[in-house]
């Protein structure tokens, strides 16, 4: 399996599908590890986009939206539900990167 280019990937759809998935894995097997693969792997393949267009400096911050949501999705949840905790952070995330990346391409 190739993956794409890193100059070719959107990477907004695919940090709200990293946590989307990674919540959902977690929830409907009860291995919340799994889930957290999902969510690494997701992070890792915007990650490189980030790096490749954008910078160090850039991809850390994402880097820290998106981990920072995950964070915040758990005590979020506890106030409005777990789903729309999880649709609020993935698409804060993915507004993020939608704006400091995949418009600029």
């Amino acid at each position: 399996m190739r993956l794409r280019t890193a100059e070719s990937v959107s990477t907004a759809p695919l940090v709200a599908t990293g946590l989307i998935s990674g919540y959902l894995a977690a929830r409907e097997t009860g291995i919340r590890p799994l889930g957290g693969v999902l969510l690494g792997l997701a992070g890792a393949y915007a990650g490189r986009t980030w790096l490749a267009r954008r910078g160090p400096t850039v991809t850390a911050a994402l880097g820290a939206i998106y981990v920072g949501g995950f964070g915040l999705s758990h005590p979020l949840a506890k106030r409005i539900g777990a789903w729309p905790a999880v649709f609020a952070v993935s698409a804060a995330s993915a507004a993020a990167s939608w704006a400091l990346v995949d418009r600029r391409s």
